[in-house]
């Protein structure tokens, strides 16, 4: 999960428990359950919602995390779109894929930019290693982080 994403993040990780248990119980059967996780997607809808929420007022939400939101995770959410973003086309010739496979892959991620990020959850039991190269992504790295993937 990702700052002021946790809503999100907290539906998403719902529907990895729920195909994991599934997969299990229909294994069975020979029906085999895929997850594909596309990561982030450059589409209207998401320039949009960068936009519109850029000039939102938030009010009742005080100023330091107004601040933080606008100045720090809104750059950063770009940063990371703008870098590491796939095309709709793509992400939908994936999931072709699978459909398609007779035997598909549990887990199949369609951008291979995260592979060495999520790698770092399995890395570290303790869960330590991600989040801190999570934050240092998202907050420190920025240009760096950017040319680097370019």
């Amino acid at each position: 999960g990702i700052v002021f994403n946790d809503v999100y993040a907290a539906s998403k990780f719902a529907v990895e428990g729920f195909c994991e248990s599934l997969a299990v119980q229909l294994l069975q059967f020979n029906v085999f359950v895929s997850m594909v996780e596309p990561g982030p997607v450059n589409t209207d809808f998401e320039l949009k919602l960068m936009e519109e929420v850029s000039r939102s007022e938030f009010p009742g939400t005080d100023p330091a995390t107004v601040r933080y939101f606008k100045d720090v995770y809104l750059p950063a959410s770009h940063e990371i779109f703008t870098t590491l973003g796939q095309s709709p086309t793509a992400v939908a010739e994936a999931i072709v894929n699978v459909i398609g496979a007779r035997r598909p892959a549990f887990r199949t991620q369609t951008n291979r930019l995260y592979t060495p990020l999520v790698a770092l959850k399995y890395a570290d039991p303790s869960g330590d290693l991600s989040v801190r190269t999570y934050y240092r992504l998202l907050f420190d790295y920025g240009t760096l982080f950017h040319l680097s993937m370019g």
